[in-house]
């Protein structure tokens, strides 16, 4: 019963926060429709969810997000750098494909979260059997070492988390 009102309690108590959060209120009505919102978002979009999550190893998540925190702060700093030593002419944007390994719906949603974040990357599109990436990088000198950096320090993990 409380699975049916409740699929999925941390996107409840998410919502319920973040709708406190942006009303900056603790008023009965802001708590009454922060707990509709955190009841009824869920139920609704329930079936637009890939699959349940299944995390294998957390503390492994816990290790990529610190990678990807560090990363994050690495990329914004060299992009900065690219754009106040180099024109336009000194860089070499490019798409670069990456074949992947990585299957689970949940992993790949993560995965495209990290590369949209990153500051210099975008993902572009996944093959439709998803055996491919497609990104889009700000500056690529060497694109085997590109592939090789996204395999090792994002998708072997997430495989580790989520598939194995």
């Amino acid at each position: 019963m409380i699975k049916r009102w409740l699929p999925s309690p941390p996107l409840s108590l998410a919502l319920f926060v973040v709708w406190l959060l942006l009303n900056q209120s603790l008023d009965a009505a802001t708590l009454v429709l922060a707990a509709i919102l955190a009841i009824a978002v869920p139920v609704l979009t329930q079936s637009l969810r890939p699959a349940t999550v299944r995390m294998r190893r957390p503390g492994l998540a816990l290790r990529l997000a610190s990678v990807v925190a560090l990363d994050l702060v690495h990329s914004a700093l060299t992009v900065a750098r690219l754009l106040f030593t180099r024109r336009g002419s000194g860089m070499s944007p490019r798409f670069v494909r990456v074949p992947l390994e990585l299957r689970d719906p949940n992993a790949l949603a993560v995965l495209a979260m990290i590369l949209c974040l990153t500051p210099g990357t975008a993902w572009g599109e996944i093959a439709l059997d998803r055996s491919t990436l497609l990104i889009h990088a700000f500056d690529v000198e060497d694109e085997a070492a590109f592939v090789a950096t996204i395999k090792s320090r994002y998708e072997r993990p997430l495989m580790e988390i989520f598939e194995s």
